[in-house]
């Protein structure tokens, strides 16, 4: 057996050191095209802001290392440029001696990665403007910004790798500004939930200009002027473009293998591609979401890691299969923790999926015991069987522990119901005697039960102001500090029995409290006194969150002053 393993890090190296562990007398042959086969492109942006101090901790591994443990022909600098599928073969140029050669196979296991989506911009090339994918890019950027001490830096896109960069040139004092397309950041979270991310940035003194592209990049002496679509001129020392990626396919499409409609190789659940003996990894290919079955990409060091293991079990003649993926994923801003798993509300509508979805606000542990912080959880499952279909998570501590639950959840095909009876473990320290879990599936099974009826943020722009009346039922001293909607009838939960009789049983009632707890007591004090009631799910805190998103929908819309 000769198997020819195409890149390295997450998915090729993974894959070959399976494939040595499997068989101990096959012939592996391991080509990479830069100098490291094994690094943590997750710690990149850490590295830059000098949270990591070592660049030598990025090394997962190194080659010698790799080589002694696993006995592997490894040859870095070296790519290879096309596959010939009858001869068995591939072409292979030293990048160091430009010598070219071809190299049999018996299999291959293509792990090219992605790159960096580059559009065509005015100025893109400009010095100064900088991609971060791999070490090399991560060396340039902090020889910068260690040389130059820029003052500020305009990073353009508002996912996963932007954000990290963000807060990592803050760390190193570099004024930074966000320009974001979408009107969000973090394109995987739900608008409203994104947007306590965008508060968080603010806080933090990170500028963010939201619904705006770049129209170009022109040079200004040493600086650099971001021209964006909506006519603004931003001076910056520097850009970080962080637009999101495309799966290298140029080989596999050249060599006449099967490409997806994403553009990532089309792959079995094996990791076969359309030659039996070809397979593929990592964030070229596509895959299956593991909840509905549909394809998608996912660009993420896990799935990458199980599914070059995979491959390699297949090609030494072990069954293994890869069941799809659900994206989840976490990220740290600042003093931020946001992490999602399965779908968002966006995919759900876009394929026509029924859904119900709840928040809840739970603190991290127990509120007496020191430092309980507050997480916001957006929870989606299905109406008729209550299955989980995917969650979103906000706060600061607990968060990974949280998510990390929801999806093992997922995975076990369990519903909201599960979660009410989970047991988790419980010391006040760490939790409450009623995790942030369990309180998720209690309000979402309240709501399959029918024991509350909610309103949410996306309906309110639509009420009738003539019949649909407003009760905030904080406390005064809620009012003063945070403010209201405007028009609401203010009764404190703890007077709502004794002042029905002064509410009107023709009209529809709204009612809303902080996080949702108080509206919902009082959608059952009212609901079973005749009242026509709905509860705003999540409360004010949710709603503020969404209110500018109403305003721009709506902006004709008599209400939503938050005062």
């Amino acid at each position: 057996m000769k198997l020819l393993i195409i890149g390295g890090v997450a998915g090729g190296a993974t894959a070959a050191a399976r494939a040595r562990r499997l068989n101990e007398d096959a012939e592996i042959v391991l080509f990479e095209r830069g100098e490291y086969i094994s690094f943590a492109n997750c710690g990149l942006p850490y590295y830059i802001g000098e949270v990591i101090k070592e660049r030598a901790s990025l090394l997962v591994t190194t080659v010698n290392d790799f080589k002694q443990r696993y006995s592997i022909d490894i040859r870095i600098f070296s790519e290879v440029t096309a596959i010939d599928r009858e001869k068995k073969q591939v072409a292979v140029i030293n990048l160091q001696t430009g010598e070219s050669y071809h190299e049999s196979y018996d299999k291959i296991i293509l792990s090219p990665g992605a790159e960096p989506f580059k559009p065509p911009i005015d100025g893109i090339d400009l010095d100064n403007i900088y991609n971060l994918r791999n070490i090399p890019d991560t060396d340039r950027i902090k020889a910068f910004v260690d040389t130059q001490q820029p003052e500020s830096a305009i990073v353009v896109g508002g996912g996963f790798i932007g954000l990290e960069m963000v807060e990592n040139l803050a760390i190193r004092g570099v004024k930074t500004t966000i320009v974001e397309k979408l009107d969000q950041v973090m394109p995987s979270l739900d608008f409203e939930m994104a947007s306590f991310m965008s508060a968080h940035l603010k806080e933090k003194g990170v500028e963010c200009i939201l619904g705006d592209g770049i129209r170009s990049f022109t040079q200004n002496g040493s600086r650099l002027t971001v021209h964006t679509e909506n006519g603004r001129k931003l001076e910056c020392d520097m850009a970080i473009l962080s637009i999101g990626v495309k799966p290298e396919n140029r080989l596999a499409r050249n060599a006449g293998l099967e490409i997806g409609t994403r553009g990532g190789v089309k792959v079995s659940a094996t990791m076969q591609t359309s030659d039996p003996n070809i397979y593929a990894v990592g964030d070229a290919i596509e895959v299956t979401d593991y909840i509905f079955g549909f394809n998608t990409m996912m660009a993420l060091a896990g799935p990458a890691n199980k599914q070059g293991r995979i491959a390699a079990d297949n090609v030494m003649g072990r069954r293994s299969i890869f069941r799809g993926t659900l994206g989840t994923s976490v990220v740290k801003l600042f003093d931020l923790t946001v992490a999602s798993t399965g779908a968002n509300e966006s995919f759900l509508v876009k394929n026509n999926i029924p859904f119900l979805f709840s928040y809840t606000h739970s603190g991290s542990h127990a509120s007496y015991y020191p430092g309980a912080e507050m997480m916001a959880i957006k929870l989606f499952f299905s109406p008729s069987s209550g299955k989980i279909l995917g969650a979103q998570i906000i706060g600061k501590d607990g968060v990974d522990k949280r998510i990390d639950v929801i999806a093992t959840a997922i995975h076990g095909s369990m519903t909201v119901y599960d979660l009410e009876e989970l047991e988790m473990a419980y010391a006040p320290p760490y939790s409450s005697a009623k995790d942030p879990v369990n309180i998720a599936g209690f309000v979402a099974g309240n709501i399959l039960k029918g024991d509350v009826g909610n309103i949410n943020w996306s309906e309110m722009a639509a009420i009738d102001i003539d019949q649909d009346i407003l009760i905030d039922l904080r406390n005064k001293d809620e009012l003063v500090e945070e403010g209201s909607i405007e028009g609401a009838l203010h009764i404190p939960l703890h007077n709502l029995r004794k002042r029905l009789k002064e509410l009107d049983t023709d009209k529809n009632y709204i009612l809303f409290c902080a996080i949702g707890l108080r509206g919902y007591v009082g959608y059952r004090i009212m609901s079973q006194k005749g009242f026509k009631v709905r509860n705003l799910s999540g409360g004010y805190r949710t709603f503020l969150g969404a209110k500018e998103k109403i305003m721009a929908e709506s902006p004709n819309t008599p209400l939503w002053k938050a005062e």
